[in-house]
């Protein structure tokens, strides 16, 4: 078995792809078999599938291809396909236009320990010096003499910056950028992976470090060790200029986020979810309808901890159970004034025959 699992996620970069198979096949400073590639191609429909191949016959180390249909822009989900593939127990992902220097799978063996996730970054190459390198020559190139220095001190602020923020114990800083991190598989599984409801440029890295931090693993920055390098490329259709402006930044700004994905590594039905509910349940249709779907569910007693916390109105319970979710849930014209409602995360109403509108919530909520 492996240490480590390269998980090189691309689409539609045949030429970026070469060059960074080709980075990876001249990593030095590591045992031989102590890592493995994985190609995750997000439906690619040029050469991408024969590069692969062609380098898997001549690679020194095991290389798979995975690829799923192309559907929009889907970096979560192509990701875990990656991550579901692959054997190591620490999971190094990197975007496939992303070339390393030599010693960048050295350096994240010689730094993982237990609970730490280490965030890596890139040097971006400008346009002239991205189309300098050329496959098969990166064996003579100099990764970093043709890093311009403007970049080696953004990146240095960059590790400063993240340097302070683990040691004041920021919420939510240093963020993870997921071109370049370094998670062990159990931590990744933890939390189910990536969210695969993040379709669109952004926002799927910083909603799994928000949930790495939830389930207690510590974040820091591998930057002063190493970082990849960006060669450059046209703008991904669906990114935007302003992260407040992307497409995934309302999803991602909810409130009630769960530490385990519903839809990632696995899909998580409401059965699967620890839910907390209202000792009135069986008073209202409204109630008794959430008990019939939710019977085989695992459910918390009172006091005790749990994933979603519900209250029904009309009811008189109230929310008491520390949760990553407070749902209230509203049968008709019934008010829902008061405590509950400032409490709450989610307000859904419904009406008390919508059994259909009840279980799709049900299966989604978080």
């Amino acid at each position: 078995m492996p240490d480590l699992s390269l998980i090189v996620n691309t689409f539609q970069k045949p030429r970026h792809l070469a060059l960074v198979l080709e980075s990876i096949a001249l990593q030095e400073g590591i045992r031989p078999g102590c890592f493995e590639v994985v190609v995750t191609d997000d439906g690619s429909t040029d050469d991408t599938p024969t590069i692969t191949e062609a380098f898997a016959a001549i690679a020194a180390f095991p290389v798979r291809f995975v690829s799923q249909p192309h559907d929009g822009f889907r970096a979560a989900a192509v990701r875990n396909r990656g991550a579901r593939s692959a054997a190591g127990d620490y999971l190094l992902f990197l975007d496939g236009d992303c070339i390393l220097p030599r010693d960048h799978v050295a350096a994240y063996l010689e730094r993982r320990r237990p609970g730490v996730a280490h965030l890596g970054y890139c040097a971006r190459l400008p346009q002239h010096l991205s189309a300098a390198l050329v496959p098969g020559g990166l064996a003579a190139a100099d990764l970093g003499a043709i890093v311009p220095l403007e970049e080696r001190r953004r990146l240095a602020r960059r590790h400063s910056k993240a340097w302070w923020h683990t040691l004041l114990g920021h919420p939510s800083k240093p963020r993870l950028a997921s071109g370049n991190f370094g998670v062990w598989r159990r931590d990744f599984e933890r939390v189910n992976g990536f969210d695969e409801r993040f379709v669109g440029w952004g926002q799927e890295d910083d909603d799994l470090g928000l949930r790495l931090r939830a389930a207690g693993v510590k974040l820091e920055s591998i930057v002063g060790r190493t970082f990849s390098v960006h060669v450059w490329h046209p703008t991904e259709g669906s990114a935007t200029t302003r992260w407040r402006d992307g497409a995934n930044v309302r999803y991602f700004l909810r409130r009630g986020r769960l530490t385990v994905c519903r839809q990632g590594l696995v899909m998580r039905p409401a059965r699967a979810i620890r839910w907390g509910l209202p000792d009135d349940l069986s008073a209202t249709t409204l109630g008794r309808t959430i008990d019939r779907l939710l019977h085989d569910a695992p459910k918390a007693g009172p006091g005790e901890a749990c994933e979603i916390d519900l209250v029904i109105r009309p009811g008189r319970s109230r929310f008491t159970r520390p949760a990553e979710c407070r749902l209230l849930m509203v049968d008709g014209a019934a008010e829902a004034a008061g405590d509950a409602r400032r409490k709450a995360d989610r307000i859904e109403t419904f009406s008390a025959g919508d059994a259909a509108g009840v279980a799709s919530l049900l299966d989604t909520i978080g």
